[in-house]
Protein backbone atom coordinates (compact mmCIF):
# COMPACT_ATOMS: atom_id res chain seq x y z
CA UNK A 1 0.00 0.00 0.00
CA UNK A 2 1.58 3.12 -1.10
CA UNK A 3 2.08 6.32 1.41
CA UNK A 4 -0.55 8.46 0.24
CA UNK A 5 -3.34 5.22 -0.20
CA UNK A 6 -2.27 4.53 3.48
CA UNK A 7 -2.87 8.03 4.05
CA UNK A 8 -5.76 8.58 2.77
CA UNK A 9 -7.14 5.20 4.35
CA UNK A 10 -6.50 6.49 7.37
CA UNK A 11 -8.18 9.76 6.88
CA UNK A 12 -11.21 8.55 5.59
CA UNK A 13 -10.51 5.80 8.60
CA UNK A 14 -10.67 8.24 11.54
CA UNK A 15 -13.56 10.57 9.45
CA UNK A 16 -15.74 7.38 9.54
CA UNK A 17 -14.82 6.07 13.17
CA UNK A 18 -15.65 9.66 14.60
CA UNK A 19 -18.81 9.79 12.98
CA UNK A 20 -20.01 6.49 14.34
CA UNK A 21 -18.47 6.83 17.56
CA UNK A 22 -19.86 10.01 17.77
CA UNK A 23 -23.49 9.04 16.54
CA UNK A 24 -23.47 6.05 19.24
CA UNK A 25 -22.40 8.42 22.28
CA UNK A 26 -25.27 10.98 21.10
CA UNK A 27 -27.24 8.11 21.06
CA UNK A 28 -26.19 6.86 24.41
CA UNK A 29 -26.89 10.70 25.98
CA UNK A 30 -30.45 10.82 24.77
CA UNK A 31 -31.45 7.37 25.57
CA UNK A 32 -29.40 7.69 28.28
CA UNK A 33 -31.21 10.31 29.83
CA UNK A 34 -34.52 9.17 29.43
CA UNK A 35 -32.99 6.11 31.25
CA UNK A 36 -31.63 7.07 34.30
CA UNK A 37 -34.41 9.59 35.18
CA UNK A 38 -36.83 6.17 34.45
CA UNK A 39 -34.93 3.67 36.63
CA UNK A 40 -33.52 3.52 39.93
CA UNK A 41 -29.95 2.99 40.98
CA UNK A 42 -30.75 -0.82 41.85
CA UNK A 43 -31.33 -1.56 38.30
CA UNK A 44 -28.13 -0.16 37.28
CA UNK A 45 -26.44 -1.81 39.74
CA UNK A 46 -28.07 -5.20 39.30
CA UNK A 47 -26.97 -5.16 35.89
CA UNK A 48 -23.31 -3.93 36.70
CA UNK A 49 -22.65 -7.36 39.34
CA UNK A 50 -22.88 -9.84 36.28
CA UNK A 51 -20.45 -7.55 34.23
CA UNK A 52 -17.45 -9.48 35.09
CA UNK A 53 -19.14 -12.83 33.96
CA UNK A 54 -19.89 -11.28 30.69
CA UNK A 55 -16.45 -9.82 30.48
CA UNK A 56 -14.44 -12.99 31.27
CA UNK A 57 -16.87 -15.32 29.18
CA UNK A 58 -16.24 -12.61 26.00
CA UNK A 59 -12.33 -12.92 26.82
CA UNK A 60 -12.54 -16.60 26.52
CA UNK A 61 -14.47 -16.74 23.41
CA UNK A 62 -12.11 -14.73 21.61
CA UNK A 63 -9.04 -16.00 23.26
CA UNK A 64 -6.92 -13.20 21.59
CA UNK A 65 -7.45 -14.59 17.85
CA UNK A 66 -9.38 -11.27 16.53
CA UNK A 67 -5.60 -9.21 17.20
CA UNK A 68 -3.92 -12.64 15.69
CA UNK A 69 -5.97 -12.46 12.93
CA UNK A 70 -5.47 -8.97 12.42
CA UNK A 71 -1.66 -9.12 12.40
CA UNK A 72 -1.57 -11.76 9.92
CA UNK A 73 -0.85 -10.82 6.56
CA UNK A 74 -1.20 -13.78 4.66
CA UNK A 75 -4.86 -15.01 6.71
CA UNK A 76 -6.58 -17.33 4.44
CA UNK A 77 -10.41 -18.92 5.04
CA UNK A 78 -9.24 -22.00 6.84
CA UNK A 79 -7.66 -19.13 9.21
CA UNK A 80 -11.03 -17.32 9.53
CA UNK A 81 -13.05 -20.95 9.00
CA UNK A 82 -10.96 -22.57 12.29
CA UNK A 83 -11.62 -19.27 14.38
CA UNK A 84 -15.33 -19.13 13.92
CA UNK A 85 -15.74 -22.58 15.07
CA UNK A 86 -13.85 -22.16 18.04
CA UNK A 87 -15.83 -19.01 18.95
CA UNK A 88 -18.73 -20.76 18.75
CA UNK A 89 -18.59 -24.11 20.64
CA UNK A 90 -16.32 -22.14 22.94
CA UNK A 91 -19.10 -19.59 23.42
CA UNK A 92 -21.95 -22.34 23.76
CA UNK A 93 -19.99 -24.03 26.04
CA UNK A 94 -19.21 -21.47 28.39
CA UNK A 95 -23.13 -20.29 28.04
CA UNK A 96 -24.06 -23.50 29.17
CA UNK A 97 -22.15 -23.58 32.69
CA UNK A 98 -23.18 -19.88 32.92
CA UNK A 99 -26.54 -20.60 33.09
CA UNK A 100 -26.39 -23.38 35.55
CA UNK A 101 -24.61 -21.57 37.59
CA UNK A 102 -26.79 -18.29 37.59
CA UNK A 103 -28.58 -19.70 41.18
CA UNK A 104 -25.02 -19.88 42.86
CA UNK A 105 -24.35 -15.92 41.09
CA UNK A 106 -27.58 -15.17 42.38
CA UNK A 107 -26.96 -16.29 46.13
CA UNK A 108 -23.40 -14.86 46.21
CA UNK A 109 -24.58 -11.19 46.01
CA UNK A 110 -27.74 -12.36 47.65
CA UNK A 111 -30.32 -11.08 44.91
CA UNK A 112 -32.56 -13.94 43.61
CA UNK A 113 -33.62 -11.64 40.61
CA UNK A 114 -29.92 -12.50 39.39
CA UNK A 115 -30.83 -16.25 38.21
CA UNK A 116 -33.05 -15.15 35.06
CA UNK A 117 -31.34 -11.70 34.29
CA UNK A 118 -27.91 -13.35 34.13
CA UNK A 119 -29.55 -16.47 32.32
CA UNK A 120 -30.71 -13.20 29.43
CA UNK A 121 -28.05 -11.03 29.89
CA UNK A 122 -25.07 -13.60 29.48
CA UNK A 123 -26.62 -14.44 25.45
CA UNK A 124 -24.68 -11.20 24.59
CA UNK A 125 -21.30 -12.74 24.89
CA UNK A 126 -22.61 -16.07 23.01
CA UNK A 127 -24.04 -13.60 20.15
CA UNK A 128 -20.87 -11.28 20.16
CA UNK A 129 -18.38 -14.34 19.45
CA UNK A 130 -19.72 -16.01 16.82
CA UNK A 131 -19.58 -12.21 14.97
CA UNK A 132 -16.00 -12.21 15.87
CA UNK A 133 -13.87 -13.13 12.49
CA UNK A 134 -16.74 -10.85 10.60
CA UNK A 135 -15.72 -7.98 12.72
CA UNK A 136 -12.02 -9.07 12.03
CA UNK A 137 -12.60 -8.87 8.59
CA UNK A 138 -14.08 -5.26 8.84
CA UNK A 139 -11.23 -4.22 11.19
CA UNK A 140 -8.50 -5.50 8.71
CA UNK A 141 -9.48 -4.02 5.48
CA UNK A 142 -10.33 -0.72 7.24
CA UNK A 143 -13.92 -1.11 6.38
CA UNK A 144 -14.85 1.73 9.24
CA UNK A 145 -18.12 3.24 7.03
CA UNK A 146 -19.37 -0.65 6.70
CA UNK A 147 -18.86 -0.72 10.03
CA UNK A 148 -19.90 2.37 11.20
CA UNK A 149 -23.27 2.13 9.63
CA UNK A 150 -23.66 -1.38 11.25
CA UNK A 151 -22.84 -0.06 15.02
CA UNK A 152 -25.03 2.99 14.80
CA UNK A 153 -28.03 0.86 13.35
CA UNK A 154 -27.77 -2.09 15.78
CA UNK A 155 -27.18 0.09 18.51
CA UNK A 156 -30.24 3.28 17.56
CA UNK A 157 -32.41 0.34 17.84
CA UNK A 158 -31.81 -1.33 20.50
CA UNK A 159 -31.78 1.79 22.76
CA UNK A 160 -35.17 2.28 21.26
CA UNK A 161 -35.93 -1.48 21.97
CA UNK A 162 -34.66 -0.19 25.99
CA UNK A 163 -36.24 2.90 26.36
CA UNK A 164 -39.63 1.21 25.25
CA UNK A 165 -39.30 -1.45 27.66
CA UNK A 166 -38.35 1.09 30.58
CA UNK A 167 -41.92 3.05 29.97
CA UNK A 168 -43.60 -0.32 30.60
CA UNK A 169 -41.83 -0.76 33.69
CA UNK A 170 -39.81 -3.85 32.70
CA UNK A 171 -36.67 -1.98 35.43
CA UNK A 172 -33.51 -3.76 35.37
CA UNK A 173 -34.74 -5.89 32.48
CA UNK A 174 -34.85 -2.90 30.24
CA UNK A 175 -31.34 -2.27 30.59
CA UNK A 176 -30.49 -5.92 29.95
CA UNK A 177 -32.92 -6.76 26.99
CA UNK A 178 -31.32 -3.56 25.70
CA UNK A 179 -27.55 -4.99 25.52
CA UNK A 180 -28.34 -7.92 24.60
CA UNK A 181 -30.20 -6.75 20.86
CA UNK A 182 -27.85 -4.32 20.50
CA UNK A 183 -25.43 -7.65 19.89
CA UNK A 184 -27.75 -9.94 18.18
CA UNK A 185 -28.34 -7.09 15.85
CA UNK A 186 -24.49 -6.05 15.19
CA UNK A 187 -23.63 -9.34 15.07
CA UNK A 188 -26.23 -9.93 12.15
CA UNK A 189 -25.38 -7.34 10.50
CA UNK A 190 -21.78 -7.92 10.32
CA UNK A 191 -22.53 -11.23 9.09
CA UNK A 192 -24.84 -10.08 6.42
CA UNK A 193 -22.16 -7.57 4.97
CA UNK A 194 -18.72 -9.31 5.22
CA UNK A 195 -18.93 -11.63 2.32
CA UNK A 196 -16.91 -14.26 4.00
CA UNK A 197 -19.11 -17.21 5.08
CA UNK A 198 -17.94 -20.23 7.23
CA UNK A 199 -17.71 -23.75 5.87
CA UNK A 200 -19.28 -26.88 7.36
CA UNK A 201 -15.68 -28.41 7.15
CA UNK A 202 -13.20 -26.95 9.02
CA UNK A 203 -9.61 -27.74 10.48
CA UNK A 204 -8.49 -26.51 13.75
CA UNK A 205 -4.75 -26.51 12.91
CA UNK A 206 -4.84 -22.67 11.78
CA UNK A 207 -5.25 -22.15 15.35
CA UNK A 208 -1.88 -23.62 16.22
CA UNK A 209 -0.32 -21.58 14.88
CA UNK A 210 -1.87 -18.23 16.14
CA UNK A 211 -2.06 -19.71 19.55
CA UNK A 212 1.19 -18.96 20.86
CA UNK A 213 0.46 -15.05 20.26
CA UNK A 214 -3.33 -15.37 20.76
CA UNK A 215 -2.97 -17.21 24.07
CA UNK A 216 -1.09 -14.25 25.74
CA UNK A 217 -3.73 -12.16 24.72
CA UNK A 218 -6.34 -14.07 26.03
CA UNK A 219 -4.04 -14.23 29.98
CA UNK A 220 -3.91 -10.79 29.29
CA UNK A 221 -7.33 -9.80 28.54
CA UNK A 222 -8.82 -12.22 30.98
CA UNK A 223 -7.05 -10.61 33.80
CA UNK A 224 -7.88 -6.75 32.50
CA UNK A 225 -11.66 -8.22 32.92
CA UNK A 226 -11.21 -8.99 36.29
CA UNK A 227 -9.57 -6.32 37.13
CA UNK A 228 -12.03 -3.99 35.26
CA UNK A 229 -15.13 -5.05 36.96
CA UNK A 230 -14.06 -6.31 40.49
CA UNK A 231 -15.35 -2.85 42.18
CA UNK A 232 -19.00 -4.06 41.15
CA UNK A 233 -18.05 -7.15 42.21
CA UNK A 234 -16.77 -5.71 45.63
CA UNK A 235 -19.45 -2.89 45.88
CA UNK A 236 -21.98 -5.72 45.38
CA UNK A 237 -21.34 -7.88 47.95
CA UNK A 238 -19.84 -5.13 50.82
CA UNK A 239 -22.01 -2.68 50.04
CA UNK A 240 -25.29 -2.65 48.29
CA UNK A 241 -26.58 -2.30 44.23
CA UNK A 242 -27.78 1.40 44.82
CA UNK A 243 -23.47 2.20 45.95
CA UNK A 244 -23.12 -0.15 42.60
CA UNK A 245 -25.18 1.79 40.61
CA UNK A 246 -23.82 5.22 41.40
CA UNK A 247 -20.22 4.07 40.51
CA UNK A 248 -21.62 2.35 37.30
CA UNK A 249 -23.25 5.48 36.52
CA UNK A 250 -20.60 7.80 36.94
CA UNK A 251 -18.18 5.27 35.01
CA UNK A 252 -21.01 5.02 32.11
CA UNK A 253 -21.10 8.67 31.34
CA UNK A 254 -16.96 8.91 31.34
CA UNK A 255 -17.06 6.13 28.79
CA UNK A 256 -19.44 7.34 26.24
CA UNK A 257 -17.40 10.65 25.83
CA UNK A 258 -14.04 7.91 25.99
CA UNK A 259 -15.48 5.60 23.57
CA UNK A 260 -15.98 8.36 20.96
CA UNK A 261 -12.07 9.29 21.54
CA UNK A 262 -10.84 5.91 21.87
CA UNK A 263 -13.11 4.27 18.99
CA UNK A 264 -12.03 6.92 16.41
CA UNK A 265 -8.75 6.15 17.24
CA UNK A 266 -8.72 2.59 17.44
CA UNK A 267 -10.96 2.06 14.03
CA UNK A 268 -7.40 2.63 12.23
CA UNK A 269 -4.27 2.12 14.44
CA UNK A 270 -3.62 -0.82 14.64
CA UNK A 271 -4.21 -1.75 10.74
CA UNK A 272 -2.17 1.47 9.82
CA UNK A 273 0.81 0.53 12.41
CA UNK A 274 0.97 -2.73 10.87
CA UNK A 275 1.40 -1.81 7.36
CA UNK A 276 4.66 -0.02 8.75
CA UNK A 277 6.46 -2.09 10.77
CA UNK A 278 9.50 -2.04 8.46
CA UNK A 279 9.67 1.51 8.49
CA UNK A 280 10.28 2.79 12.44
CA UNK A 281 10.82 6.64 11.38
CA UNK A 282 6.73 6.23 9.58
CA UNK A 283 5.41 4.57 12.34
CA UNK A 284 6.89 7.01 14.64
CA UNK A 285 5.29 9.95 12.78
CA UNK A 286 2.21 8.00 12.17
CA UNK A 287 2.07 7.71 16.25
CA UNK A 288 3.38 10.75 16.82
CA UNK A 289 0.12 12.36 14.65
CA UNK A 290 -2.41 10.18 16.29
CA UNK A 291 -1.21 11.16 19.92
CA UNK A 292 -1.50 14.76 18.80
CA UNK A 293 -5.21 13.84 17.38
CA UNK A 294 -5.83 12.11 20.49
CA UNK A 295 -5.10 14.83 22.57
CA UNK A 296 -7.10 17.09 20.37
CA UNK A 297 -9.75 15.81 21.03
CA UNK A 298 -9.90 13.95 24.38
CA UNK A 299 -8.83 16.75 26.86
CA UNK A 300 -11.14 19.28 25.42
CA UNK A 301 -14.06 16.52 25.67
CA UNK A 302 -13.24 14.63 29.13
CA UNK A 303 -11.45 17.17 31.06
CA UNK A 304 -14.91 19.26 29.99
CA UNK A 305 -17.25 16.61 31.28
CA UNK A 306 -15.72 17.07 34.76
CA UNK A 307 -15.64 20.18 34.41
CA UNK A 308 -19.37 20.59 33.79
CA UNK A 309 -19.99 17.08 35.52
CA UNK A 310 -22.41 18.33 38.54
CA UNK A 311 -24.47 20.53 36.33
CA UNK A 312 -24.48 17.99 33.88
CA UNK A 313 -25.78 15.27 35.95
CA UNK A 314 -28.44 17.26 37.80
CA UNK A 315 -29.93 18.73 35.01
CA UNK A 316 -29.82 15.64 32.63
CA UNK A 317 -30.55 12.93 35.17
CA UNK A 318 -31.86 14.38 38.14
CA UNK A 319 -30.58 15.08 41.66
CA UNK A 320 -30.87 11.37 42.31
CA UNK A 321 -27.94 10.54 40.90
CA UNK A 322 -25.65 13.15 42.55
CA UNK A 323 -23.60 10.87 44.80
CA UNK A 324 -22.30 9.67 41.05
CA UNK A 325 -20.58 12.98 40.02
CA UNK A 326 -17.31 12.44 42.12
CA UNK A 327 -17.18 9.44 40.31
CA UNK A 328 -17.67 10.63 37.05
CA UNK A 329 -14.93 13.44 37.36
CA UNK A 330 -12.56 11.07 38.87
CA UNK A 331 -12.84 8.83 35.36
CA UNK A 332 -12.98 11.31 33.42
CA UNK A 333 -9.42 13.11 34.38
CA UNK A 334 -8.38 9.24 33.32
CA UNK A 335 -10.39 9.22 30.40
CA UNK A 336 -8.53 12.26 29.54
CA UNK A 337 -4.90 10.20 29.01
CA UNK A 338 -6.34 6.86 28.08
CA UNK A 339 -5.91 7.24 24.47
CA UNK A 340 -2.38 7.16 24.83
CA UNK A 341 -2.29 3.21 26.60
CA UNK A 342 -4.89 2.76 23.58
CA UNK A 343 -2.19 3.69 21.39
CA UNK A 344 1.01 2.41 22.88
CA UNK A 345 -0.77 -1.21 23.64
CA UNK A 346 -1.76 -1.47 19.85
CA UNK A 347 1.89 -0.39 18.84
CA UNK A 348 3.23 -2.89 20.73
CA UNK A 349 1.03 -5.74 19.68
CA UNK A 350 1.69 -4.70 15.94
CA UNK A 351 5.03 -5.94 16.42
CA UNK A 352 3.66 -9.33 18.24
CA UNK A 353 4.88 -8.72 21.56
CA UNK A 354 2.11 -10.33 23.23
CA UNK A 355 4.59 -11.12 26.08
CA UNK A 356 4.86 -7.49 26.76
CA UNK A 357 1.45 -6.93 26.44
CA UNK A 358 0.69 -9.67 29.52
CA UNK A 359 3.29 -8.89 31.81
CA UNK A 360 2.79 -5.21 31.72
CA UNK A 361 -1.11 -5.73 32.30
CA UNK A 362 -0.51 -8.19 34.94
CA UNK A 363 1.78 -6.07 36.81
CA UNK A 364 -0.86 -3.17 36.11
CA UNK A 365 -3.59 -5.34 37.66
CA UNK A 366 -2.02 -6.53 40.82
CA UNK A 367 -0.66 -3.13 41.97
CA UNK A 368 -4.40 -1.80 41.27
CA UNK A 369 -5.69 -5.04 43.03
CA UNK A 370 -3.13 -4.23 46.18
CA UNK A 371 -3.94 -0.31 45.95
CA UNK A 372 -7.79 -1.65 46.61
CA UNK A 373 -7.40 -3.95 49.81
CA UNK A 374 -4.96 -1.35 51.42
CA UNK A 375 -7.38 1.45 50.69
CA UNK A 376 -10.70 -0.60 51.19
CA UNK A 377 -10.94 0.37 55.26
CA UNK A 378 -11.31 4.41 53.58
CA UNK A 379 -14.37 4.01 51.73
CA UNK A 380 -15.27 3.80 48.08
CA UNK A 381 -13.74 6.90 46.90
CA UNK A 382 -10.36 6.49 47.95
CA UNK A 383 -10.09 3.33 46.51
CA UNK A 384 -11.42 4.43 42.80
CA UNK A 385 -9.13 7.13 43.51
CA UNK A 386 -5.94 4.45 44.10
CA UNK A 387 -7.18 2.35 41.09
CA UNK A 388 -6.70 5.69 38.82
CA UNK A 389 -3.38 6.74 40.58
CA UNK A 390 -2.09 3.11 39.18
CA UNK A 391 -3.46 3.44 35.98
CA UNK A 392 -1.24 6.76 35.28
CA UNK A 393 1.69 4.71 36.08
CA UNK A 394 0.97 1.81 34.06
CA UNK A 395 1.17 4.94 31.12
CA UNK A 396 4.69 5.55 32.25
CA UNK A 397 5.47 1.73 31.96
CA UNK A 398 4.33 1.61 28.19
CA UNK A 399 5.88 3.95 26.90
CA UNK A 400 9.00 2.59 27.95
CA UNK A 401 8.45 -0.11 26.01
CA UNK A 402 7.30 1.86 23.12
CA UNK A 403 10.65 3.87 23.60
CA UNK A 404 12.73 0.34 23.45
CA UNK A 405 10.41 -0.85 20.60
CA UNK A 406 10.78 2.10 17.67
CA UNK A 407 12.71 4.75 19.88
CA UNK A 408 8.92 7.42 20.67
CA UNK A 409 10.89 9.36 23.66
CA UNK A 410 8.80 10.68 27.14
CA UNK A 411 9.71 13.89 26.36
CA UNK A 412 8.26 13.52 22.50
CA UNK A 413 4.87 12.32 24.09
CA UNK A 414 5.18 15.10 26.38
CA UNK A 415 5.76 17.69 23.47
CA UNK A 416 2.97 16.52 21.08
CA UNK A 417 -0.14 16.54 24.14
CA UNK A 418 0.73 19.54 26.31
CA UNK A 419 -0.05 22.16 24.13
CA UNK A 420 -3.58 20.69 24.17
CA UNK A 421 -3.65 20.27 27.54
CA UNK A 422 -2.63 23.54 28.88
CA UNK A 423 -4.95 25.23 26.49
CA UNK A 424 -7.79 23.02 27.72
CA UNK A 425 -6.90 23.98 31.50
CA UNK A 426 -6.42 27.66 30.54
CA UNK A 427 -10.00 27.64 28.48
CA UNK A 428 -11.94 26.37 31.47
CA UNK A 429 -10.16 28.43 33.84
CA UNK A 430 -11.03 31.84 32.63
CA UNK A 431 -14.79 30.52 31.91
CA UNK A 432 -14.62 29.42 35.72
CA UNK A 433 -13.72 33.06 36.21
CA UNK A 434 -16.48 34.15 34.08
CA UNK A 435 -19.40 31.62 35.43
CA UNK A 436 -18.85 31.62 38.78
CA UNK A 437 -21.30 34.22 39.80
CA UNK A 438 -23.99 32.48 37.92
CA UNK A 439 -26.67 30.39 40.26
CA UNK A 440 -29.41 29.04 37.40
CA UNK A 441 -27.84 25.56 36.79
CA UNK A 442 -28.86 25.47 33.37
CA UNK A 443 -27.10 28.74 32.55
CA UNK A 444 -23.70 27.90 34.23
CA UNK A 445 -24.23 24.24 32.42
CA UNK A 446 -24.87 26.30 28.54
CA UNK A 447 -22.21 29.21 29.28
CA UNK A 448 -19.58 27.01 30.97
CA UNK A 449 -19.78 24.93 27.67
CA UNK A 450 -20.23 27.66 25.20
CA UNK A 451 -17.24 29.87 26.82
CA UNK A 452 -14.61 27.29 27.04
CA UNK A 453 -15.83 25.84 23.41
CA UNK A 454 -15.51 29.24 22.11
CA UNK A 455 -11.69 29.93 23.72
CA UNK A 456 -10.30 26.34 22.56
CA UNK A 457 -11.48 26.91 18.98
CA UNK A 458 -10.04 30.68 18.78
CA UNK A 459 -6.91 29.60 20.76
CA UNK A 460 -6.55 26.93 18.22
CA UNK A 461 -7.16 28.90 15.02
CA UNK A 462 -5.04 31.76 16.05
CA UNK A 463 -1.79 29.14 17.02
CA UNK A 464 -1.94 27.38 13.75
CA UNK A 465 -2.38 24.46 15.02
CA UNK A 466 -2.20 22.13 12.20
CA UNK A 467 -4.23 18.81 13.81
CA UNK A 468 -7.25 21.97 14.19
CA UNK A 469 -6.54 23.03 10.15
CA UNK A 470 -6.15 18.98 9.24
CA UNK A 471 -9.65 18.07 10.95
CA UNK A 472 -11.45 21.49 9.78
CA UNK A 473 -10.15 20.74 6.10
CA UNK A 474 -10.82 17.28 5.51
CA UNK A 475 -14.59 17.57 7.32
CA UNK A 476 -15.43 20.58 4.84
CA UNK A 477 -14.61 18.40 2.11
CA UNK A 478 -16.38 15.58 3.25
CA UNK A 479 -19.76 18.01 3.63
CA UNK A 480 -18.76 19.46 -0.01
CA UNK A 481 -18.90 16.03 -1.51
Amino acid sequence: MTESTLKQKTANGLFWGSISNGAQQLISVVFGIYLARILNPSDYGLVGMLAIFTGIASTIVNSGFSVALTNKRDANPDDYNAVFWFTFWMGLFLYTILFFSAPLIARFYGRPELTDLSRVLFLSFFLGGISTVSYTILFKKLMVKQQALIEIISFLTACIIGLCLALKGFAFWALAIQSVSHVALSSLLRFIIVPWKPALTFRFSPLKQMFSFSFKLFLTQIFMQINAHFFSVILGKFYNAIQVGYYSQGQKWMAIGNSFVNGTITSVTQPVLVQMNKDKSRQINALRRLMRFGAFISFPLMLGLAFVGKEFIIVTIGDKWLPAVPFLQLFCIWGAAGFLGTLFTNLINTYGKSNIYMHVNIAIGLLQLITVVCMFSFGVFPMVTGYIVINFVGLLIWQHYVHQLIGLRLRDVLKDILPYLIVTIGCFFIAWLATKNIRNLYGLLIFKVVISATLYIVIMKLSNSIIFKESIGFLMNRIKK
